[in-house]
């Protein structure tokens, strides 16, 4: 079974990281510095990749052994450390200008200083947070149901490799600014599915103990466990019968959010007027 969710969040994650890697290494090129700065970019890569990897297994050996209580807490926890790390991710994004131009301005510090170690920990630390990023949101999308994350998972990552060589390589023009606008506002709707999914499994741990009652029910219309019910709860957390904690906190996160994007547009068209 095919997992969007997972195909979008290794997609995006990977591009991230291929986009950082690449305005790195075309910075280098462009001030024609010696290759000791080239292999620092490319030792930081491995090694972010690898802290990723030894992430995931630590999850999948030491983290995923817990049972009953346990289980539904750490499972609510991580759903709502990974939704508040999409939020984080999207509405910063959201609010930078220029992030091709703060990495050239480090890359240009390092080389000043003569320091490759730099531009190793600045390389290390841009792909190990993406791959911090995609094991949590990887494990979160998991507890919530989503299946067929691995052929997914690495469709996403080697689509997103394409396009990444493809930007940098060729003189084609993406249009990225686009593509990040519409997969930001759909992962804000997985996030806000995760809060919800979180909220149930923090409830049924007994750790929230209000808004427990049934708003409505439309398992018979939409089942949550079969068909395109499934599909929902993967993506956006659809639960065909929810609890009156699980709507608010779902909502209230979408109002929120919604308040933050339309406040920063109204802003820069204020300031685009003036």
């Amino acid at each position: 079974m095919f997992s969007f969710a997972t195909f979008l969040i290794t997609f995006r994650e990977t591009l991230e990281a291929a986009l950082v890697i690449g305005i790195i290494l075309a910075y280098l090129n462009q001030i024609k510095v010696g290759p000791s700065y080239r292999k620092s970019v490319y030792w930081g890569i491995g090694g972010g990749i690898l802290f990723a990897l030894g992430l995931a297994t630590l999850f999948e050996t030491q983290l995923g052994g817990f049972e009953g209580r346990n289980e539904e807490l750490f499972e609510g926890v991580t759903m709502l450390i990974a939704a508040a790390l999409i939020t984080w991710m999207i509405v910063w994004m959201h609010r930078q200008k220029s992030i091709s131009k703060e990495l050239r301005d480090k890359v240009q510090t390092h080389v000043d200083k003569e320091r490759p170690i730099g531009i190793f920990l600045l390389t290390l630390l841009s792909v190990g947070r993406e791959g911090i990023e995609t094991v949590l949101f990887l494990n979160a999308s998991r507890f919530a149901g989503e299946q067929g994350q691995w052929i997914s998972g690495i469709l996403g990552i080697l689509l997103a490799i394409a396009l990444g060589y493809t930007l940098f390589a060729t003189t084609k023009k993406i249009p990225l600014k686009q593509f990040f606008t519409v997969s930001g506002l759909l992962l804000l709707l997985f996030a806000a599915g995760l809060i919800a999914h979180g909220t149930h499994e923090l409830q049924e741990a007994g750790v929230l103990a209000i808004g427990t009652q049934e708003v409505w029910n439309t398992n018979g219309v939409i089942n949550e466990k079969g068909g395109f019910g499934e599909i929902l709860k993967g993506l956006f957390g659809y639960n065909g019968n929810p609890s009156l904690a699980e709507v608010v906190s779902y909502t209230s996160y979408l109002a929120l959010l919604g308040w933050v994007y339309f406040k920063k547009d109204k802003k820069r068209n204020a300031s685009l007027q003036s």
